[in-house]
């Protein structure tokens, strides 16, 4: 198993309070926001269309809070990976990792990704 990381993201206080509502409403408790964020960011990077949507979360705005989960070294990899692909096609985004993390929560909540 690899070594679990800390990392974190900038998010509006609104957006927060809504994530911890759906990850409680989809039975993963209190405790279960890591594993919630984790399964939306894999998923996530599965899709084609990734890079745009990441482009589209860049509009965000009144980030006035901050999500911290925990993920492996495997999906932080797999996120620099992604963050070197969009700079290739969004060379001015700034804040790409993090934009990547908020448009994997934000997709996770309106598509309700069946994880299994």
């Amino acid at each position: 198993m690899s070594k679990q990381l800390s990392t974190s993201a900038k998010i509006s206080q609104q957006f927060g309070k809504r994530i911890l509502e759906q990850v409680i409403a989809d039975g993963y408790g209190m405790k279960g926001k890591s594993k919630w964020v984790v399964e939306a960011i894999r998923e996530f990077l599965k899709l084609d269309d990734y890079p745009e949507l990441v482009d589209i979360a860049d509009e965000m705005d009144n980030l006035n809070g901050v999500i911290t989960f925990r993920l492996s070294e495997d999906l932080l990899v797999e996120l620099e990976t992604a963050v070197v692909k969009i700079r290739k096609i969004y060379p001015s985004l700034e804040g790409v990792k993090s934009n990547i993390i908020r448009a994997s929560i934000l997709q996770r909540l309106i598509r309700k990704f069946q994880v299994t």
